[in-house]
């Protein structure tokens, strides 16, 4: 395997992953924003809601607090998902692609470029989590973006729309890593030549979303603590742990777990097929040279394979004038009777008559008229010494 093998690989360019990441990153968090809603309130440590199952507690916010209530803060999201995902996708590909050079492990490959990409999205999502949480939770004053952040900003300072920067690291890392990892196998698994698959694509995301967001509950009910408190006392991932243990146990740990593992699934379904999907399309929407991803220096294809392949599609052969195939019926004769009187001689039963010319054996992809025939041409005839028996059909006629 050498470089020339590696960037003759058909990809998109990072302006189309960010474009469909952007895309997919917004509609994911739009349609999928109700139920994180109620999974914020079933990780806080309100005893008004510390009991609530997933349907008592989405009812109990429409009840008490309006129809609207489950998506305000949408807007946020909205705000923050769509430069996050961007730059999400597209350092997550651009590493792949660039640590392909490197490595030939793939799992290595993905999960140093799901940590690379997640480093980048963080930063940018982390102050919209803040002010969307704060909005989601149970009696919030919040009613507007802007009020929430200008409270949170005069109150609490700078420092609060980070305050869960580390912890968020510290879950996402572990999460983008099961994350890509998982969606890559099946990928594997489901569509090795990484063509456009809506079915694989959704069922792969689906996958991996479910298995991430399980094993990652712990943290993001820490994350979700410190994001929504408003006093500042508990400064960090420590005093969080300690916090949640001394009011909730071990149990408190995996509060809500059920409603992100609902929430994960379809949400990274939804963010994955969206995401190939435009992929595809700002791509050109051709099937033949499309391929989805790069899946790793030991999966490629050697350029001697690929270089045969290829000249043995596109091979054909040229069609022979009628003066040619008389020509080599005339040397075929020669062959055919030394073959028979061979084949007699051996006490074969082979006949000279059935085998055949070679200019019968000669399949041309495209057939010109088989009564067309050109005098034979040397090095010394001139253009206006050929002569035709019929006009051409490509618009020349003879004088």
């Amino acid at each position: 395997m050498n470089m020339d093998d590696y960037e003759s690989l058909p990809t998109t360019s990072v302006s189309i992953n960010m474009t469909a990441g952007a895309i997919a990153g917004v509609l994911e968090h739009c349609v999928m924003y109700p139920l994180d809603s109620v999974k914020t309130r079933m990780q806080s440590l309100s005893p008004v809601t510390s009991n609530y199952d997933i349907s008592t507690t989405f009812k109990n916010m429409i009840k008490k607090e309006g129809i609207m209530r489950p998506i305000r803060g949408v807007s946020a999201v909205v705000a923050g998902a769509g430069p996050a995902h961007a730059l999400y996708f597209g350092s997550y590909e651009m590493a792949k692609e660039l640590l392909t050079r490197v490595t030939t492990n793939n799992h290595v490959n993905y999960m140093a470029s799901g940590a690379v990409a997640t480093l980048i999205h963080d930063a940018v999502s982390n102050p919209t989590d803040v002010i969307k949480q704060r909005m989601q939770m149970y009696n919030s004053k919040y009613n507007s973006v802007i009020g929430c952040m200008k409270d949170v900003y005069r109150n609490e300072g700078i420092k609060a729309f980070y305050r869960s920067y580390s912890t968020q690291l510290v879950m996402n890392i572990p999460y983008q890593t099961i994350h890509f990892a998982t969606y890559e196998f099946f990928q594997n698994m489901l569509n090795h030549e990484r063509r456009y698959n809506p079915v694989v694509h959704m069922v792969a995301g689906g996958a991996a979303g479910a298995t991430a967001a399980a094993f990652t509950t712990p943290l993001d009910v820490v994350k979700t603590l410190l994001n929504t408190q408003e006093n500042g006392l508990t400064k960090g991932m420590g005093e969080a742990i300690h916090q949640i243990y001394a009011v909730a146990g071990v149990k408190g740990f995996f509060r809500g777990m059920l409603a992100r593992v609902l929430y994960s699934m379809p949400a990274t379904a939804i963010c994955w097929s969206t995401y190939e999907f435009f992929k595809f399309y700002l791509a050109g929407s051709n099937h033949s040279t499309y391929k989805s991803s790069i899946t790793g220096k030991n999966a490629l294809q050697r350029r001697e394979e690929s270089t045969v392949e290829s000249a043995e599609k596109t091979a054909y052969v040229l069609p022979v004038t009628t003066t040619e195939a008389e020509d080599n019926e005339h040397r075929a004769i020669p062959s055919t009777t030394t073959n028979s009187a061979t084949s007699t001689g051996s006490g074969g039963s082979m006949s000279s008559g059935s085998t055949p010319g070679s200019a019968t054996a000669i399949k041309s992809v495209c057939e010109l008229p088989s009564n067309v025939t050109t005098s034979a041409l040397n090095l010394h005839t001139r253009h206006t010494d050929v002569k035709s028996t019929r006009p051409f059909e490509r618009g020349y006629s003879s004088p």
